[in-house]
């Protein structure tokens, strides 16, 4: 009499290579609706079986390229149209500095994506069912031995036929797994009430230990002894010192190593006069001068020095540097605001070296010269 709750006909092998023979036997006997399973993967068994790839590939590509122009395209409207923002003389789409968070979005969106894909469209989740759950001969490939389901749907299976194929390639259990009528019955329902309680208690339970966790463990004892540092923090008030500052000034006359000091401070009329430009406004200098411009200066000074500032009235507009009063400035004037900043405009002396600054003054210098040229450059 045929047993219609059959699902499938099972065989148990000891060895890997027993497995790898069994597979190659099936093949040669035309079977198709088959699975093997083991308890570590075993090398070349997907070809031997002739598996196509996996189409779980083509949702991780989709989904990966989705979380990447994504990312771009917020960072773009975020950053060039809803609220442009100079940041260290960059243009607004500053296409290098948004890799990082590219690509981060899109391992995130491809990996979690995919895992989702799998599990809702491939597995149908949460319906966990499978014939094969909780037998003698899952939990055999789950722990040393190596097994072959053939399924009851194949075109070509035969119980006697199947089971005498297994004896013929030495397996040491041949079992039939039969259909639970439950299962047969059970219809896999996403929005069933017991799997989305499920999820309502765990979002519950992960959000109050979250909460519990960045809110209050954090400042107890021991977990609060890397904040609460007996150290003092940049721009903080310290009890220590008599002025009450927490940050200090270098102390006076004393000079760091490999630097040399800046020897007219508060005298920019006397470094006018006495600092001169070590550099000629050869390509490679006006290059470097260029490049630290566009960087530091622009922003405010605009990109021909015109005064006409990138900020978009964020900031105070700095007066030309076209004016007759800062083109008969000497070079040694112009570097003495650069280290020492004037009115608004703070020291650049860290952000930019002191061969920096000369070559910044050239270009400036080749600026003036091309916005007020003589009749006699054209020559």
């Amino acid at each position: 009499m045929e047993n219609r709750n059959l699902y499938s006909v099972t065989g148990l092998f000891d060895t890997p290579d027993e497995i790898v023979q069994a597979v190659e036997a099936v093949q040669k006997e035309g079977y198709t609706k088959y699975d093997v399973n083991t308890p570590y993967p075993v090398h070349g068994l997907d070809i031997k079986m002739k598996l196509p790839p996996s189409k779980l590939g083509y949702f991780a590509l989709a989904l990966g390229l989705t979380g990447a122009i994504g990312a771009l395209f917020f960072m773009w409207w975020s950053m060039s149209m809803d609220y442009p923002v100079v940041i260290g003389g960059k243009p607004f789409f500053a296409f290098p500095a948004f890799i990082p968070v590219t690509f981060e979005v899109t391992v995130l969106i491809a990996s979690v994506g995919t895992v989702l894909t799998m599990l809702f469209l491939y597995f149908r989740f949460p319906n966990l069912s499978h014939p094969l759950h909780d037998t003698d001969y899952m939990k055999s490939v789950s722990n040393d031995k190596f097994g072959i389901s053939i399924e009851a749907e194949d075109s070509l299976f035969d119980v006697v036929r199947v089971k005498k194929l297994f004896e013929k390639l030495g397996a040491k259990r041949i079992s039939e797994i039969n259909f639970d009528i439950a299962e047969l019955n059970k219809k896999p329902k996403i929005f069933e009430l017991k799997f989305m309680v499920f999820l309502l208690f765990t979002a519950i339970i992960i959000s109050g230990a979250s909460y519990f966790t960045l809110n209050k463990l954090l400042y107890m004892e021991p977990f609060n002894w890397m904040m609460e540092q007996s150290r003092v923090m940049p721009q903080s008030h310290s009890k220590i010192f008599k002025d009450g500052f927490g940050m200090r000034n270098p102390v006076s006359g004393t000079v760091a190593r490999g630097s040399m000091p800046y020897m007219f401070a508060g005298q920019p009329d006397i470094a006018g006069e006495k600092l001169v430009n070590p550099f000629i406004p050869d390509e490679k200098t006006l290059t470097l001068g260029k490049k630290k411009y566009n960087t530091y200066c622009s922003p405010c000074h605009g990109n021909f020095a015109k005064g006409d500032a990138r900020l978009n009235g964020q900031f105070p507009n700095p007066p030309s540097l076209h004016s007759d009063k800062v083109r008969t400035w000497t070079d040694g004037r112009i570097f003495a605001v650069i280290t020492e900043g004037q009115n608004i405009m703070p020291s650049y002396a860290q952000q930019l070296t002191p061969d920096e600054r000369w070559a910044v003054i050239l270009y400036v210098r080749a600026l003036q010269r091309a916005v007020n040229a003589k009749e006699d450059d054209l020559k």
